[in-house]
């Protein structure tokens, strides 16, 4: 490898700006060496980001960080030797080499604390040893899939396994840009070529690209590597670093440094905040905006502690599950071809041991635990012994599909799963993480093909094995999102906040341990034994929840002799439909709840009064809230029916102790009035919200504006009542040229025609001039779509309060797999656009 001299970027790379590049030439390092830097310039800086590249890159992948950066940031990206614009030594430089290179760089700038180190694939490494000789100067540390360890039991990546082969290494690094551009395939979005060419611009030869084989094989796949002792006092340093802010951002589609690396450093470093891109690749910062996390996160160091309500109770599980007043009480009935049921002692007892068991058999406090098991008295011991034992239950709805529980599985990353056999054969065909434990004994033969040794049955232990009780901030669950209105995500619940939810709703309903719930929704089966209560899922599948028939649902209000009922607006649709299946004793059975509650999506008030003429002596409910936030509001159908003059459905009063707030369509995040009648994002605060989302930092911090608050991503408005109104999903606000239209009051008002089962109101054009456009869904589900009768359009236009340019029917709009009740209003914009356009109206 050959010398040469340090020089400028040609101009006209895209998103670099020339006046950003300099040559620094540092005396201190063999006689003198010169890097290119970019350098914002900032002068006497609140801060500066000093941001150290990987392999195969420049500097050039940090243009948009230093095009987002505040005034009085500083930003220094530095080019090693060797690498893109700075002097190519001629020598071969290894990891302790590159770190004192680095360190004598940023003496010769004279750069001064404080610093946020930004630093991405072998730019970890290299960024992590100048921090460890720099700890007084640093404020926090970024870092971008890297890594410093290979973690026990796995091999290196297979990427870097075939490059490193005899005779492959030259030529996919050295003598060709094979080893960039298969960089570049990782992505998505694929780079652009202007993208393309930024990147590729310092290495047009081979004499130029030495390094970049030479960065490969400097990896440690062994002790004996020269690097090796270097790059373990790097991993060991980061012991130092428990009190230093820390931010992971991972693009978990690299075939490089895949979530086996991210979940290393996270053991490496549990306070780090974690942002996990599915999709993203290798060069993560250009396939997300990186740059709009980093310079957040970054502002987020010096904000005011969020002004949370504080929880400062939890009842004890234990007790609770042991109470002797209930040990002769039902507690977990279940529906089906056979019934079965379990009384309160038994199962306190049977939680108990199982807690021991999986304790004994290599479960520990703070492991996550996946549980794909239907509604069962088997699915309430598996997640209650996990609460007993301080693990962390994971909670994926089997609605999402096999791509959708995949992607979950992946993004939680359990340490076990407890599952049906099933769910461990579709775990073992899937590659899900987690080791698999069966809810039922196996044979030899289905433990070789589920590769489970363990089932919950053969590990109860009656062992008296002290269980430490959890704590009120111990992590308790990681229950994912419905995935109806944007991609499924983990919402993170310590047991200080579900037991606040679970209080939260006995209050609101006033339940008692005289009370029986049955649950169409088989999450809210599950606070049953928590408060208390008999609790039955109908028998039903429970992904579908539109097929719950009438006589299902009264089966089991006759097993549990039910005085409460929880279902979804769908499946209470389709119980209505079927309700001349009932028999007498189903009637008397409804006759005898006292309390209907209806949830997931906007509940029309026509709907509602035939569910109370249905069960004749109950208040029907609707609670308003969602999976990070429930129960926000409710209202009573009679309160429903009176309330007029807003816009979209009336939710009902905030829960005593809850705060709700709107932030209005045009104004900053943390802009929040309860001025009645301003339309915006609806915005709450409550104990018994959520945590956060998990591995999601950049997303959780946009929904916690202000600190503290969630935004529900849902529109609305208070009335001077000071009851809130929700108008439909923020992204689906229409913005028609007289301002804009929220789609729920439109879509209840055709509901209520003749033979529309369901109605979904979208917009369509330009932003400013969109077009209110109806789809309905028909009873007549067997005609494909098309467009409405004459008499139908015009009964849709009568209807509604706004113009409508166009209606059409269909057999079935898309929902939510959860609920059934969410529609899919994106989906339903886009076809209609294409219809309307001179598309074939096809099918939705």
């Amino acid at each position: 490898m050959t010398s040469e001299p340090a020089r400028l970027p040609p101009a006209g790379l895209d998103g670099l700006d020339p006046s950003w590049s300099r040559l620094v030439t540092v005396d201190s390092l063999d006689n003198g060496r010169t890097f290119h830097v970019l350098d914002n310039g900032v002068a006497d800086p609140a801060l500066t980001l000093l941001c150290v590249h990987g392999n195969p890159s420049w500097s050039y992948l940090w243009r948009h960080v230093v095009a987002a950066a505040p005034a009085d940031v500083r930003v220094v990206a530095v080019d090693h030797l060797d690498m893109g614009f700075s002097e190519r030594t001629g020598e071969f430089r290894r990891l302790a080499t590159r770190i004192d290179d680095l360190a004598a760089l940023t003496d010769a700038m004279g750069i001064a604390g404080p610093v946020v180190t930004v630093a991405h694939d072998w730019g970890g490494p290299i960024s992590l040893g100048w921090v460890a000789r720099n700890r007084d100067l640093v404020k926090g540390v970024v870092l971008l899939n890297t890594a410093v360890h290979q973690p026990e039991g796995s091999p290196a990546p297979r990427v870097i396994r075939a490059v490193r082969t005899r005779g492959v290494l030259g030529r996919a690094t050295v003598d060709t840009t094979a080893f960039i551009r298969g960089a570049f395939e990782m992505s998505d979005p694929k780079p652009t070529q202007e993208v393309r060419a930024g990147f590729l611009a310092p290495y047009g030869s081979a004499e130029r690209r030495k390094a970049i084989g030479q960065f490969v094989e400097d990896i440690p796949l062994d002790p004996s590597h020269p690097s090796a002792t270097a790059l373990d006092a790097v991993a060991d340093s980061l012991t130092e670093l428990a009190d230093t802010p820390t931010l992971l951002i991972w693009g978990a589609n690299d075939k490089v440094f895949s979530d086996l690396y991210l979940h290393d450093l996270e053991d490496r470093l549990p306070h780090a905040d974690v942002h996990r891109h599915p999709k993203a690749g290798h060069f993560v910062s250009e396939d997300v905006d990186a740059a709009g996390t980093i310079m957040d996160w970054v502002g987020s160091l010096d904000a005011p502690p969020a002004d949370e309500l504080q929880i400062d109770h939890l009842d004890s599980l234990a007790d609770s599950l042991a109470e002797p007043s209930i040990a002769e009480l039902a507690a977990v009935m279940e529906m089906g071809e056979s019934f079965d049921s379990i009384d309160f002692g038994p199962l306190a007892d049977r939680i108990e041991q199982t807690a021991r068991g999986l304790l004994a058999t290599g479960v520990a406090p703070g492991d996550r635990v996946a549980l794909m098991v239907p509604p069962s008295i088997d699915l309430v011991v598996a997640l209650y012994a996990c609460w007993r034992m301080r693990a962390v239950a994971v909670l994926v709805d089997s609605g999402l599909g096999p791509k959708g529980m995949s992607a979950a599985m992946r993004s939680a990353a359990p340490d076990h799963l407890i599952g049906i056999p099933k769910a461990l054969a579709a775990a073992r065909a899937l590659g899900w993480p987690g080791r698999p434990i069966s809810t039922v004994p196996l044979s030899k033969v289905q433990q070789r093909v589920l590769g489970s040794s363990v089932d919950l049955p053969s590990i109860r232990s009656e062992l008296a094995t002290p269980l430490p009780e959890p704590t009120i901030d111990d992590p308790a669950a990681v229950v994912f999102t419905s995935g109806s209105t944007g991609p499924s995500k983990g919402v993170l619940y310590t047991h200080g906040r579900i037991d606040a939810q679970k209080r939260a709703i006995m209050e609101l309903f006033d339940i008692t341990s005289d009370d029986r719930l049955v649950a169409a929704f088989a999450p809210f089966a599950l606070y049953g034994p928590a408060m208390g209560i008999t609790s039955v899922v109908p028998d039903m599948d429970v992904t579908a929840p539109a097929t719950l028939t009438a006589v299902a649902l009264a089966d089991a209000a006759v097993a549990a002799d039910a005085t409460m009922v929880f279902a979804s607006p769908s499946a209470l649709t389709n119980v209505l439909r079927t309700k001349d299946e009932l028999s007498a004793s189903h009637r008397l059975a409804f006759a005898d709840v006292r309390l209907v509650m209806s949830a997931g999506a906007p509940v029309r008030p026509s709907l509602l009064h035939e569910v109370g003429e249905l069960f004749p002596n109950a208040k029907v409910h609707t609670p308003y809230g969602m999976t990070e936030a429930l129960p926000v509001a409710s209202i009573e159908r009679h309160d429903v029916a009176a309330a007029t003059g807003g816009d979209g459905v009336c939710v009902g009063q905030p829960l005593a102790g809850v705060e709700v707030r709107i932030r209005p369509l045009d104004a900053d995040p943390g802009d929040i009035v309860d001025t009645p009648g301003v339309i915006g994002e609806v915005v709450v605060r409550a104990a018994h919200a959520r945590n956060g989302y998990d591995r999601l930092w950049h997303t959780t911090h946009k929904a916690s504006q202000p600190a503290g608050w969630h935004a529900t991503g849902d529109v609305g408005h208070l009335d001077p009542e000071g009851r809130l109104w929700i108008g439909g999903r923020l992204g689906h606000v229409i913005d028609a040229p007289s301002g804009p239209v929220t789609p729920v009051a439109p879509e209840q008002q055709l509901e209520d025609l003749p033979g529309v089962t369901m109605a979904a109101v979208v917009g369509v054009g330009p932003t400013g001039v969109q077009q209110l456009v109806a789809v309905l869904q028909v009873d007549d589900a067997d005609k494909a779509p098309r467009l409405a009768s004459i008499e139908r359009i015009d009964a849709a236009r009568a209807a509604v309060d706004h113009d409508l340019v166009a209606v059409f029917e269909v057999p079935k709009l898309p929902v939510d797999q959860r609920h059934n009740a969410k529609i899919d209003r994106a989906a339903v914009a886009a076809w209609a656009a294409a219809a309307l356009s001179g598309g074939k109206v096809g099918s939705l």
